[in-house]
């Protein structure tokens, strides 16, 4: 039988109230006797109740005053460094949600512009058509896999290089490897018209704005 959760108000009836608060003494005591020994910090409890006549000191007078003492010593900045208030905290956790909403939408945004891509090489859209809003991002896209692009075409060059020097010149003709190296060049050009269509675009747009402006100013 599962549990049932627990709703967090004060219980009105006495005995129930009394019984309850015997269970989770019990439960805080053992937590912080497993804190002080998992991570091997000084730790005190002090429980003051209407049921018992003095207050409960765990696990003993002399280590709460220990632990008192060394609270007491340190510097106001050392006791409120980690410190904070209901509003600090909830501006911490909006600050974080908002760091993870902006890399998803980075990512999203990313993968967008790939299919973008991929749809602009299979001729299924044209670069005139994309918003120019989304250029810029579009762009930032090309330049990524631009550098991959040329960056594997050199690791391919070294590899092509340091090989020859290591067979025959006849055996180096018929290399698996040349046709990935023109592959690649071809994509560079891909990219580089892709680009060349964009800037034409980007010109176009703002050639009209601008004569637009010029009318209104007419």
């Amino acid at each position: 039988m599962t549990r049932q959760k627990v709703k967090m108000a004060f219980i009105e009836n006495e005995t129930a109230r009394k019984s309850t608060f015997k269970k989770r003494k019990k439960g805080v005591l053992k937590k912080a006797h497993e804190l002080g020994t998992l991570c091997g910090v000084p730790i005190c409890v002090i429980i003051n109740s209407a049921y018992e006549q003095n207050p409960e000191v765990w696990p003993s007078r002399e280590a709460a005053n220990k632990v008192v003492s060394q609270w007491k010593t340190m510097s106001v900045m050392d006791k409120t460094k980690k410190m904070v208030n209901q509003e600090t905290f909830l501006q911490q956790r909006i600050t974080k949600a908002t760091e993870s909403w902006k890399k998803l939408w980075k990512e999203n945004k990313e993968l967008e512009m790939k299919n973008v891509m991929f749809d602009c090489l299979s001729g299924k859209t044209l670069v005139s058509r994309i918003e120019k809003s989304e250029l810029r991002d579009f762009v930032y896209v090309i330049e990524q896999y631009l550098k991959d692009v040329i960056h594997r075409i050199e690791i391919l060059k070294r590899n092509e290089e340091s090989s020859s020097a290591l067979v025959p010149v006849a055996a180096t003709t018929t290399s698996s490897v040349m046709p990935v190296v023109e592959m690649g060049s071809s994509s560079v050009g891909f990219y580089d018209k892709i680009r060349d269509q964009i800037q034409s675009t980007l010109n176009m747009k703002q050639t009209t704005n601008d004569l637009d402006l010029n009318k209104k100013q007419w």
